[in-house]
């Protein structure tokens, strides 16, 4: 099944895209977590979500927040222009960076360890948090400018079954059209449950441990808001919000067998994006459900986080397992540049309306990348 869409040819969308040219990093910057904040990070999921960043007014500095054990921590980075240096195979070298500002964010703490933590823009310039920890009690809420938060408007809400069982990864995202949609999923209860705020929705079963879950991103496509794509073990499986039939489920795409899906993304253009223990980014066009593009063994290990770019949707960043990222053209295979970090990611994310993305290392180290359009 096929997703209706205001789609023309292929051939056409070609032509009437704009060309980009290469995007390059305008820097790489490394902050280390105040000792005084917390000393040991707690362990997390083989999943990197448990960080979330903001670039603030005028770009001079960006918010990363983190989640560590039951608590999430705000760290304010300095974001002035720095020279970049490039070593080997065009790897961009870092250059330390100061902490304006870092402080435990003032809210209702987790009961148990936080698995997944998300920003998403709300009304009138405020931000909002959601996180999920591994039992599934989901705590939404609404930041100010500042990063403090607006008691009246956050909420909590337990999980179905009140967190009986064995915790493991959670996962969570909010609806691009409307923030007070959120869908939770937990991979040992192979469950999703969806929130309109603090009331629950619709809940889909999955038939395998879900790794990786995002709302359609393409407001041309019809009810996209309602549509979530799901990564559950080697399938990427798509959910329509509006149906009962197969219990929601419109859609299996299978992938390689035995290799599973660990993260998967969508862009405006409306390509879907999925990685995971094969070390291939695959593209899918959902008019087909076919895929169009293969970067094969693009990560030296397992890819766990997957992010198009906001600039041009044709390059993509591929963040592996251990503490490598690449940004390169899905279409070609080819890639543009690449960091590391100094340690393996506990967290790491990109910013939702720009080419900023941050890493945390386990051992206490943030990275900040700053990406624009290449100038010949």
């Amino acid at each position: 099944m096929a997703l209706r869409g205001s789609f023309g040819s292929p051939a056409a969308e070609e032509r009437g895209r704009h060309t980009w040219g290469m995007l390059e990093a305008r820097s790489l910057r490394k902050a280390v977590v105040p000792a005084s904040l917390f000393r040991d990070p707690s362990p997390g999921n083989i999943q990197s979500t448990r960080l979330a960043l903001n670039v603030n007014d005028g770009g001079s500095s960006c918010s990363v927040y983190i989640a560590s054990g039951c608590r999430v921590y705000k760290i304010e980075i300095s974001m002035e222009d720095s020279v970049i240096t490039k070593g080997k195979e065009s790897l961009i070298i870092p250059v330390n960076a100061e902490v304006i500002h870092s402080s435990a964010v003032d809210r209702c703490p987790h009961r148990s360890e936080i698995q997944s933590l998300v920003l998403t823009e709300g009304g009138d310039n405020c931000l909002i948090m959601g996180t999920v920890d591994c039992y599934g009690h989901l705590i939404v809420s609404q930041l100010d400018a500042v990063g403090s938060v607006i008691d009246r408007l956050s909420y909590s809400v337990l999980p179905r079954d009140c967190g009986i069982g064995e915790g493991s990864w959670a996962g969570i995202c909010f609806s691009p059209a409307h923030w007070s949609t959120v869908a939770v999923a937990r991979s040992f209860c192979k469950s999703i449950d969806v929130y309109d705020q603090d009331i629950h929705i619709k809940s889909l079963q999955t038939l395998w441990y879900p790794a990786s879950l995002s709302f359609f991103d393409n407001p041309n496509y019809e009810g996209h808001s309602s549509v979530l794509a799901v990564a559950e073990g080697s399938q990427l499986t798509i959910w329509d919000l509006r149906t009962n039939q197969n219990g929601g489920c419109v859609q299996r795409v299978c992938g390689s067998i035995g290799d599973l899906i660990y993260s998967l993304c969508s862009s405006p253009s409306g390509t879907i994006a999925v990685g995971g223990s094969d070390r291939t980014v695959t593209i899918y066009d959902p008019r087909r459900w076919s895929a169009i593009s293969r970067w094969v063994n693009c990560s030296k290990y397992e890819i766990t986080g997957l992010y198009f770019s906001t600039i041009d949707s044709d390059y993509i960043y591929v963040q592996g397992v251990d503490y490598e990222v690449i940004c390169g053209t899905w279409k070609e295979g080819r890639k543009a540049f690449s960091f590391r970090g100094d340690s393996n990611w506990l967290g790491f994310s990109k910013c939702a309306n720009a080419d900023v993305l941050a890493g945390w290392c386990d051992s206490g180290s943030i990275f900040v990348a700053d990406v624009v359009e290449e100038h010949s």
